[in-house]
């Protein structure tokens, strides 16, 4: 089903269970609904949801979910650039920009807002937070919580996204405490139960409260800071029983 207003280019394949709805611009050579790339994908395999007003430019690749009774969903007003590859069961939300061939692996969430550069790869089950911006050619191989900066170089968590934050109208306030939650859990040294609930019990409204709804349910952990400070000892890799960075307090 392809709903009013969209404009679809030359060569652009729509396959069977897509639905896609009003005012999207479907570039070409670009491949909706392909079969998922999986050992056990067969035939009768779940759909693909489009929202409205996409542009979707060419040679881009959605698949559809490996579930019959699942959909790969893409929200409303995203830029999904040349060479994109979206695979099975992705959720990508609204507002977002992929830039030229980023790839996403299967059961990816993007939240609202992420900015992810050039050659950007998402591992399978990673999440991407809200208003998270991703340097060119990063592999993202934990989760990335929301507002922050990651490094395309170093594949760590630089800081907040301030420049993002400004352009969507955040206030001084609202920086001010997404600061406040950024040094909790990255520069205080705590270990990672203290942490969350600091994080549990200190924010609990808003902005700052999405850092906690992450963090609190990640099976994956999430992608270290660049700069270790001094007072810490920050091992992401031994604590594989938890998939969680463990924090251990030194002198």
């Amino acid at each position: 089903m392809i709903e009013d207003g969209c404009w679809i280019g030359s060569h652009v394949a729509i396959k069977t269970g897509t639905r896609i709805g009003p005012e999207n611009r479907i570039c070409e050579g670009a491949v909706l609904g392909g079969w998922p790339q999986h050992l056990k994908s067969g035939h009768d395999c779940g759909g693909l949801f489009v929202g409205k007003q996409n542009n979707i430019r060419e040679h881009v690749t959605i698949h559809r979910s490996l579930s019959k009774e699942q959909e790969t969903r893409i929200g409303d007003d995203n830029f999904i650039m040349v060479g994109v590859h979206i695979a099975h069961d992705c959720v990508v939300g609204n507002s977002t920009i992929l830039a030229n061939n980023t790839l996403l692996a299967g059961h990816v969430l993007l939240e609202d807002n992420a900015y992810l550069s050039a050659g950007a790869m998402a591992h399978q089950f990673c999440r991407i937070g809200r208003h998270a911006m991703v340097g060119g050619q990063t592999r993202i191989l934990k989760d990335v919580p929301p507002f922050v900066t990651v490094d395309g170089e170093s594949n760590r968590v630089v800081g907040l996204n301030f420049v993002g934050l400004r352009r969507h109208n955040f206030t001084d306030e609202q920086i001010r405490e997404l600061k406040e939650v950024y040094r909790l859990i990255y520069r205080s040294g705590l270990m990672w139960d203290e942490m969350l609930a600091e994080l549990k019990q200190r924010f609990t409204e808003g902005a700052p409260a999405e850092f906690y709804s992450m963090l609190s349910t990640t099976k994956r952990g999430i992608l270290p800071e660049r700069r270790i400070p001094r007072s810490t000892t920050v091992d992401f890799a031994k604590n594989k029983a938890s998939h969680a960075p463990h924090i251990r307090r030194v002198g």
